[in-house]
């Protein structure tokens, strides 16, 4: 059966959350938005391509870092409302340029960073 982005279950701001997930380790590496263009764009392109909330522009992964996201498989959950992407990441998945965006645990009260920069 064919795939249309048109069939997920977008937000009021016509967006869907994407975890970038990394391939064979399943390390979570960040979350962010995508439109059905965005969609459409990653699934064409193998290049996982975001939408920007904050700029409202198209956002490649590693367009400008080199830090990029290559697709390997895009998943979708029981309600279509989020998806996974399982994704070979070049460098630094986060902009703070640590390896995952979750780097800081909560721990007893406390914020404790895991990991620094690269």
């Amino acid at each position: 059966m064919a795939f249309d982005p048109a069939t997920l279950t977008f937000n009021e701001a016509g967006l869907i959350p994407v975890i970038a997930q990394a391939e064979g380790s399943g390390e979570v590496l960040m979350m962010a938005w995508m439109n059905e263009q965005a969609v459409a764009r990653t699934i064409e392109s193998r290049k996982v391509t975001y939408w920007s909330r904050s700029r409202s522009v198209f956002w490649v992964k590693g367009e400008t870092s080199g830090h990029v996201q290559e697709l390997v498989d895009l998943r979708m959950d029981c309600d279509k409302d989020c998806l996974l992407a399982i994704v070979r990441q070049s460098g630094p998945a986060c902009h703070t340029n640590r390896r995952s965006c979750f780097y800081t645990s909560i721990s007893e009260g406390s914020e404790v960073e895991l990991m620094s920069p690269e």
